[in-house]
């Protein structure tokens, strides 16, 4: 079995590495201190005599100065970003806070902030002890001159950014725009490139879960792998965003005419689980943070149905973009890969679960919100058939949710009018 991971998977860590604070900041520490020891290397080229005399008085002053504000801009800078994750948790939902955290400007601006005061502190000592000559000190000025436009650009950047990072409106994009790449990859690959299978559990062996959690990416390269090394066929049952438990089966295994070949551990180690859903994985994670959102706009203590409305436009898109037909070049991109796996393709069901449940349940009593409600599902209808049959099921759960909830009738009228007719 190849040991090379998958681009999937590749991309599922590198994922990782971006919700992770310190692995920026440290790239640029180690690059910030190979930068100020290499300006050595000017002084074995033989150019001193060539170049402009920069004094070592001059070169530690402005190292000093750079040294002492980029400290406090650094921490001024980890005091913003904890803000609006603060800000982020608590306007939207917890859910949206590792998005906020893995925004590249941010990170960059931080990274370039801790690099630079470790490149002046560097560069400060190889100064105060005679480490540089004329051409050192020459590329050292240079340097530190490059340093500080950086730091000036990514500032003015970074303050425009952060004026806005954290604020509800800039939490609902990003989480809208993970959504649609999530979406838009699963739409390029509905069974992830496995055979289809309807999720039914139909005989075969159970592959049991390991641990409770939930499933947040499956590696199906390697999961082929080994269903070839072990000649079974593998029907997954638990998709990314699937809470399992020991004793829940991950998988059924068919056709393998040894079971006693069957390594278990190894095939449910091609299921990464974990204490959280996640974004790039779960589509379907996407929509229930959407809603999650609407509906604390929803709740008394904010009163804010105008989000609520504005997320329902954004479910809109979303899936207008899941149901619209493929160019005949994508699809042709949807290849069987692995040949010894069925996957279940998204419900459209379950998407609109996900999605609309929660608003209808939280805006049942508010008039604005129930007819802008009524009004995206009647734009729905207009999709597959598929679409627009659980948009008039959804629409017709959200009358009946009014109907209780209203108690003007003119507003129950309103909603009427929208609502699709009964069978």
């Amino acid at each position: 079995m190849s040991l090379i991971p998958s681009r999937d998977r590749i991309r599922f860590l590198l994922n990782r590495l971006r919700e992770r604070l310190w692995v920026k900041p440290l790239a640029i520490c180690l690059l910030s201190i190979l930068g100020a020891l290499a300006a050595r290397l000017t002084d074995h080229a033989g150019i001193g005599r060539f170049l402009p005399a920069i004094t070592s008085e001059a070169l530690l002053a402005l190292l000093s100065i750079m040294a002492a504000s980029m400290l406090g801009i650094a921490t001024f800078a980890v005091a913003s970003m904890v803000a609006a994750y603060a800000s982020a948790s608590s306007a939207a939902t917890p859910r949206s806070v590792t998005l906020v955290i893995a925004d590249d400007v941010s990170q960059n601006a931080l990274s370039t902030f801790i690099g630079a005061f470790i490149f002046s502190v560097v560069a400060l000592t190889g100064v105060k002890n005679g480490y540089f000559e004329l051409a050192g000190r020459f590329t050292l000025f240079l340097l530190t001159l490059v340093v500080l436009a950086i730091v000036i650009l990514m500032f003015v950047h970074w303050v425009d950014r952060i004026a806005r990072l954290g604020r509800l409106g800039t939490t609902v994009n990003r989480v809208e725009q993970v959504t649609h790449d999530a979406l838009l990859r699963r739409r390029l690959s509905p069974t992830l490139g496995a055979h289809a299978a309807d999720g039914t559990p139909t005989g075969g062996l159970p592959l049991a879960s390991p641990e409770v959690g939930y499933v947040q990416q499956i590696d199906m390269a390697r999961l082929q792998a080994l269903a070839a090394e072990m000649d079974t066929r593998v029907q997954i049952l638990a998709l990314p965003g699937t809470l399992v438990a020991p004793g829940q089966d991950l998988a059924l295994l068919h056709g393998c005419p040894e079971p006693a070949r069957l390594d278990r551990a190894r095939l449910a180690s091609a299921f990464q689980i974990g204490r959280e859903r996640l974004f790039d994985e779960d589509p379907r994670f996407g929509l229930v943070v959407l809603a999650e959102i609407a509906g604390r706009a929803l709740s008394p203590a904010v009163n804010d149905p105008g989000t609520a409305i504005g997320i329902l436009g954004t479910l809109v898109r979303l899936f207008v973009m899941w149901d619209a037909p493929l160019p005949q070049a994508q699809r042709d991109e949807d290849a069987l890969l692995y040949d010894r796996i069925g996957v279940p393709p998204l419900a459209m069901a379950d998407l609109f679960d996900d999605a609309f449940t929660a608003i209808a349940r939280d805006g049942a009593a508010t008039v604005e919100v129930a007819l802008r409600l009524q009004k995206s599902l009647q734009a729905l209808t207009h999709g597959s058939p598929a679409m627009a049959e659980a948009a008039r099921h959804h629409g017709r759960l959200a009358l009946a949710r009014c109907e209780l909830a209203m108690s003007l009738e003119a507003d129950k009228a309103l909603i009427r009018a929208q609502a699709p007719a009964t069978d």
